[in-house]
């Protein structure tokens, strides 16, 4: 049995992980990048080792320093969260060599099922039918053209080995297929490490419907229920619920019995997340997730299940704790992503330090965080600040819950997304469950929402304090407490508290000089023009790569190029001057 856990992951997810731990008697292990020393997740855990580095593929995918770590804690056990290394099948058979437990499936099904060609491959030979696309990877960009030109426009591009809306970008037609891939190709590398892709027919109405699945080594494989996670912006989920608003029983159950079929037809062992696609009564194979999701809260509320003890309940050889027949799925729950981004300026990254946070609570209410009061969001990491989740008896009371409990959520310092759950909740749309993939963007006027200004405490004065700090020795954490001159906020005295750094900036800025300056921290991925050249009000100038995501940094007004100050892969600050136009 199980005694130790290394999570290696960071956030919200490995905080998840580690209370189940606890809850079981089990000793959880963090790992961490020198960004995150003093993260919540490492502070929630048991014990912490360091991976050096900043940036997730010198720190959370360094297989190295990962395999360094599970030696030196000794761990039994390692849970990989979502991302990173959650879908990598040599990474887990890095682990198993250890003689560590790896805590997710099979390789050899991560590697039918996380290569999302095989698992368009695999569904078939199961009787599934997929989305229109292809079974290769793309090998250039006309491959891209040849595809949308006999299935029509749009076209998805996808990366081959990801989830989560990374590494996904649509194609309108055959002028934008070259750069499409090309984005698409850097994000996939930057967050999953591999940038092969494949193309899908960009379906024009579709809801996004998910089953979840949990199978043990014993031949039981069970699905728990559907979740709706059709409110997306930039390909990524924003809310999801369970059940999904206006499927039929019998549709929910033909979806259902379909994903226990993929999941059998690859030898499936753990938890794991059957996508697809339901439009007009029809339902079509998307992907499956080799891993547990972001949104498997939901599905904790409305069937009282621990995802995650059932996770290592099966790592530990033990049959699942419940049988299809034994499922009982009550009420409905709904999850909102708060992310680090402003609605109102299109959902761009907020990087920043969060000055002041207050969550919600009463009945039926779940917060499931990665950060706290005094934390920093970098912009080197994934921007999910929190999971808001509630449940009630039926969807309407849910919404109302939500609504309530996102009125009671504060964070102060950085932009948040919670303005637009607050307007896609009270949306009659939403509320009626007359949503898709693209409601969001073509039907909601965002514009309506004002962008929320976080101050920052200004400094006051200066007094002794005791403070508990992070130390590292011979690559382990500790924490010591000292006592140290600390700047109270207004000069007031009281509880110690970190002192807030200014946030980044989160839009951007064009200067009455013709200076276009950076809106955020970020790294410079792609030059689009050159000094001398021609532009138009509006125009995409750079790509800048921000928590994972690309953004283009655009003209403020038309003009001349006249000097670029950036270079392709160069880190910049917010504010930092980037293109002057005149």
């Amino acid at each position: 049995m199980l005694s130790k856990i290394l999570i290696a992951n960071r956030g919200e997810i490995a905080i998840r992980v580690m209370r189940t731990c606890r809850e079981l008697g089990i000793t959880s292990v963090a790992v961490y990048s020198e960004l995150d020393r003093d993260a919540a997740h490492v502070r929630y855990a048991d014990e912490a080792y360091a991976l050096g580095g900043k940036t997730a593929a010198e720190s959370y995918l360094n297989t190295d320093a990962i395999l360094a770590a599970v030696k030196a804690s000794r761990a039994d056990g390692l849970h990989p969260g979502y991302g990173f290394y959650a879908e990598n099948a040599d990474f887990a058979r890095a682990i198993s060599d250890l003689g560590v437990t790896w805590i997710g499936p099979p390789p050899e099904a991560i590697e039918i099922m996380g290569d999302k060609i095989s698992a368009r491959r695999a569904a078939g030979r199961g009787g599934v039918v997929s989305v229109p696309g292809t079974l290769d990877p793309i090998e250039n960009f006309n491959d891209v053209i040849a595809f949308g030109e006999k299935v029509g426009w749009p076209v998805a591009i996808k990366a081959a080995y990801g989830g989560g809306g990374k590494g996904m970008k649509v194609v309108h037609d055959a002028a934008g297929a070259q750069a499409g891939l090309e984005s698409a190709e850097r994000e996939a590398q930057a967050y999953f490490g591999r940038s092969e892709a494949y193309l899908e027919k960009y379906l024009t109405n579709p809801r996004h419907i998910e089953i979840q699945i949990i199978a043990d080594n014993h031949g039981n494989v069970v699905w728990l229920g559907e979740r709706d996670c059709s409110v997306q912006r930039r390909h990524q989920k924003l809310v999801e619920e369970s059940p999904g608003a206006g499927i039929d029983e019998a549709t929910r159950t033909a979806m259902g019995e379909a994903a226990v079929q993929v999941a059998r037809g690859c030898g499936y062992v753990n938890a794991g997340t059957i996508e697809m696609l339901y439009e007009n009564g029809e339902f079509y194979f998307l992907e499956m997730n080799t891993r547990l999701q972001v949104e498997h809260c939901v599905t904790e509320y409305v069937t009282s299940l621990d995802l995650v003890a059932e996770q290592i309940r099966i790592a530990n050889g033990e049959p699942l704790s419940v049988t299809q027949e034994l499922v009982v799925r009550r009420g409905h729950s709904i999850e909102c992503r708060i992310n680090a981004e402003n609605p109102a300026k299109g959902f761009l990254p907020s990087p920043g330090t969060i000055n002041r946070m207050t969550v919600p609570a009463g009945p039926g209410v779940r917060w499931d965080a990665g950060y706290e009061e005094g934390d920093a969001v970098s912009q080197y990491y994934d921007n999910l600040v929190g999971k808001l989740v509630v449940w009630a008896p039926d969807r309407d009371s849910a919404r109302h819950r939500m609504l309530r409990a996102l009125k009671e959520l504060t964070i102060d310092g950085i932009h948040t997304t919670k303005p637009a759950h607050e307007l896609i909740l009270a949306h009659p749309d939403f509320a009626a469950g007359k949503h898709s993939t693209r409601w969001l963007e073509e039907h909601v006027d965002m514009s309506a929402l004002e962008s929320i200004s976080n101050a920052v405490a200004p400094v006051g004065t200066e007094d002794l304090a005791p403070q508990v700090l992070p130390v590292e020795v011979d690559g382990r954490r500790f924490e010591v407490k000292i006592w140290m001159p600390e700047v109270v906020a207004n000069g007031s005295s009281g509880t110690p508290k970190k002192n807030p750094r200014p946030r980044a900036a989160t839009s951007a800025v064009g200067n009455s000089n013709g200076t276009i300056s950076a809106p955020m921290q970020g790294t410079i991925v792609r030059l689009l023009v050159k000094a001398g050249d021609k532009v138009d009000s509006g125009q995409a100038l750079l790509v800048l790569e921000a928590m994972k995501m690309e953004n283009h940094v655009n003209a403020e007004h038309g003009g001349t190029v006249k000097e670029i100050r950036v270079s392709e892969g160069e880190t910049v600050t917010a504010g930092d001057t980037l293109v002057v136009i005149e």
